[in-house]
């Protein structure tokens, strides 16, 4: 990856953007559309078709005859697999204008985003397109004159609700495995972040996925969002996102078919040190990395820093210095370490957190401030937060951003209580040398990822998915592929 190459397709303009709806592209069906701003400097990059009820609708109806006449659903695992495959080649080869179109859209910074969202993103497709012809149904044990078989069908149509941060790797989290048993998709990007995944669609019909298999529909949640969760004709819906949203989606659901819905809604995630830590360099460097990269909008974030108090001046030190010798601004800059907060809003509600954080008795050790760049954007400093109390908001609620709590513990009983003192249970990390201690730690941190001296980085052979108010169901693994089929149990005489 070059400089050149990066900002000659920098320089590209980007066209206008509509639905792509039964294998074609479409304009909302009352023309409007949205400007998409970009974080890199404020400036309007495009614009994207601003979505009706109807339009989504469209979609739906489109990706159900899609799935009823088996166009998709009806072809050979093998048949399926040859396509994904391709497609996941396809990304591969267009992996940098990918990239680029992504952060020029999100703000990821590009170092990060040419792994984490193409380079994850095929490695996902190409996962589930090895794995969907080794998936097999059960002969159950019955009477000797019966003959009890239990098939996996695919649900049908499901709707995928995709957020701004990470939208391809997290978009094919869903799309893969959803796609591989034989469903139809019908996908609404985040309104900050529709570019790649319209053209990561695109390259999914170049590799001959059939028109109406895929859909995607463009614009507020509050519009389309909702005309997909409250559709009879949508059977399983999957969101990534805020707790607020998730909430409404299981509304939804009860008001209209009880489609299942399947949330991953974040975490406070703990990232518990103790003083018997091998190499406290090292654990700083990966926690600083843990919370700061993506500018902290990353979900599995270990935003809470727990330090066992006999090393808390030393470590939070060495944090600190870290934070401070990392580069912020034009994420596609290959010099950067941190880009750009995905939107206005997002920085003002960041910038608010330390506020109140402040107010509560937290003591601000670095950052704390919008970085201000010449050609404008939104951009902050990588901000850590000492003093900050088990139950201070800093503590409690998730704040998408390069804001790093600090807390401290005395001992193994009081870090436990204090790690799982959230209603949150996604990620967690635990630094120690003893290894009694790290098997008691993993047991007893109520999440559903815990790390052990390291943070963040898992492939596709584990599940991500949390407890409590992070969230139900899994992504990543053979047990996403749970949450797309149905059981049929056959019971034949014979």
């Amino acid at each position: 990856m070059k400089q050149t190459d990066i900002d000659t397709l920098r320089a590209k303009s980007i066209s206008p953007q509509q639905h792509l709806i039964e294998g074609k592209f479409v304009p909302a069906s009352d023309g409007a559309t949205m400007d998409i701003i970009s974080p890199i400097d404020g400036t309007v990059l495009t614009s994207v078709a601003r979505g009706t009820a109807q339009d989504m609708n469209a979609a739906i109806a489109s990706a159900r005859v899609g799935f009823d006449d088996g166009r998709w659903a009806n072809q050979p695992p093998a048949a399926r697999k040859k396509v994904l495959m391709k497609w996941a080649e396809l990304i591969e080869k267009h992996a940098l204008e990918l990239a680029v179109l992504g952060v020029r859209d999100n703000g990821t910074e590009i170092g990060m985003a040419i792994k984490a969202e193409p380079g994850s993103a095929a490695g996902t497709i190409r996962y589930y397109a090895e794995a969907l012809d080794k998936v097999n149904g059960e002969i159950a044990p019955t009477q000797s004159d019966v003959l009890a078989l239990v098939s996996k069908e695919p649900v049908g149509v499901v709707g995928a609700i995709i957020p701004w941060n990470f939208p391809l790797m997290i978009g094919a989290w869903k799309l893969g495995p959803a796609l591989a048993c034989g469903n139809s998709v019908v996908l609404k990007p985040a309104e900050t972040a529709s570019l790649s995944l319209i053209r990561m669609a695109e390259l999914a019909l170049e590799a001959g996925l059939p028109a109406g298999v895929l859909n995607v529909v463009t614009g507020q949640g509050a519009v389309v969002g909702e005309a997909m969760g409250l559709s009879m004709d949508v059977d399983v819906l999957v969101f990534t996102g805020s707790g607020p949203t998730g909430r409404r989606l299981l509304e939804y659901s009860a008001r209209s078919n009880l489609k299942r819905v399947y949330l991953e809604l974040g975490g406070k995630s703990p990232n518990i040190v103790f003083a018997d830590a091998t190499n406290l360099d090292e654990a700083a460097a990966v926690s600083a990395a843990g919370i700061f990269r993506n500018s902290g909008q990353v979900c599995i974030a270990g935003s809470r820093l727990l330090v066992q108090e006999d090393i808390h001046d030393e470590f939070v030190a060495k944090v600190v210095a870290i934070a401070q010798g990392m580069r912020v601004g034009d994420p596609l800059d290959l010099n950067n370490q941190i880009g750009a907060v995905n939107s206005l809003p997002q920085l003002e509600q960041n910038l608010g957190f330390v506020k109140t954080a402040i107010a509560e008795g937290g003591e601000i050790a670095t950052g704390g401030q919008q970085i201000h760049t010449q050609s404008g954007g939104y951009y902050m400093a990588p901000t850590i937060v000492t003093q900050v109390r088990p139950d201070a908001t800093l503590a409690q609620k998730e704040v998408f951003g390069p804001v790093l709590g600090v807390t401290t513990f005395k001992d193994e009983a009081e870090a436990i209580k204090i790690a799982n003192a959230t209603d949150f249970g996604l990620s967690g990390a635990v630094w120690t040398s003893g290894l009694s201690r790290a098997h008691r730690m993993i047991k007893a941190i109520r999440t559903g990822v815990i790390h052990v001296n390291t943070y963040g980085g898992a492939d596709n052979t584990v599940p991500l998915g949390g407890v409590g108010q992070s969230g139900n169901g899994h992504d990543k693994s053979l047990h996403a592929l749970d949450k797309y089929t149905n059981l049929k149990t056959a019971w034949i005489k014979l």
